[in-house]
């Protein structure tokens, strides 16, 4: 396992792409085009990251940007994990009920990029969301399609692997998905982990479609799940608070029987307590 900046090295390179912001529904409010450079300096001890935005509907080859914003990076700090793929997530450490609470997660598979930010406002209700995709300058990469239902449905095996903010040891396991139709407007979903030759952990929920949405209201913990273009789901809930555990969540259907998901829990107290990168592929 490389080390987090190894890890965050795999990053490098020129993007283009283009930050999509959504509201919770997956409203589409505003496209913005984009150019993010990632340079290592000082033969790689550093970097450098220069983002450049442009006008809704501009061409960054053409236009001047509107903004820009340029980070070194000598380090880095525990609000960001790594792993080997370059996948990503920064975060919030902490649930506070005076600020915005805001995470982000980043995929990488080739000359491609999916990023996505949630944010949540003080007092914690879904707020918006960020939909980055990117591809690297001059590859000839192409986007995925807006992700359906139907893609999804099936089984899917993999593993996982979770990182820990304090930098303890990782933990890996095995992961099984199934999601299924129930009548015309139901889903029903069972998830499986397993770790060693421990029983595996079983979890289960029903949940009911509209359009692009899936609904999960059983249970204390109501998710939402948006589907979205270039294969990328987000799952959160409509609120979070200091003193209930959650999850939050990105997907990208990488190719159509390849996914990945990074997962990142909090517990009771708002803290984030672990980052999980699950890669599955689907087998029925």
């Amino acid at each position: 396992m490389g080390t987090q900046w190894e890890n965050f090295l795999q990053n490098l390179g020129e993007w283009e792409g283009s930050f999509t912001r959504l509201s919770p529904t997956g409203t589409q409010l505003e496209d913005t085009p984009t150019r993010l450079s990632l340079e290592g300096l000082d033969e790689n001890q550093q970097a450098r990251l220069t983002l450049r935005f442009f006008a809704p509907g501009g061409d960054w080859q053409k236009d001047s940007p509107v903004k820009k914003v340029v980070q070194e990076y000598q380090s880095l700090g525990r609000h960001i994990l790594f792993f080997d793929s370059g996948a990503f997530s920064q975060s919030s450490m902490q649930l506070s009920p005076v600020s915005t609470f805001l995470i982000e997660f980043g995929f990488i598979w080739g000359n491609r990029r999916l990023r996505a930010v949630h944010q949540f406002a003080v007092g914690g209700e879904a707020e918006r969301f960020t939909l980055v995709r990117e591809k690297r300058v001059g590859a000839g990469a192409t986007e995925n399609p807006p992700l359906t239902l139907e893609q999804l449905l099936g089984r899917w095996e993999g593993s996982a692997q979770t990182l820990f903010p304090d930098l303890r040891n990782a933990e890996t396991f095995r992961t099984t998905l199934e999601l299924q139709r129930t009548g015309t407007e139901g889903v029903d979903q069972r998830i499986s982990l397993a770790n060693g030759d421990d029983r595996p952990h079983e979890i289960g929920s029903t949940g009911r479609v509209d359009g692009p949405i899936l609904e999960f209201e059983g249970g204390s913990h109501p998710v939402r799940v948006l589907m979205l273009p270039d294969g990328a789901s987000l799952t959160f809930p409509l609120r979070v608070e200091v003193g209930q555990m959650f999850f939050l969540e990105a997907g990208w259907l990488i190719e159509p029987n390849l996914r990945q998901r990074l997962i990142a829990y909090y517990g009771p107290r708002g803290e984030w307590s672990s980052l999980t990168l699950v890669t599955e592929r689907k087998v029925g």
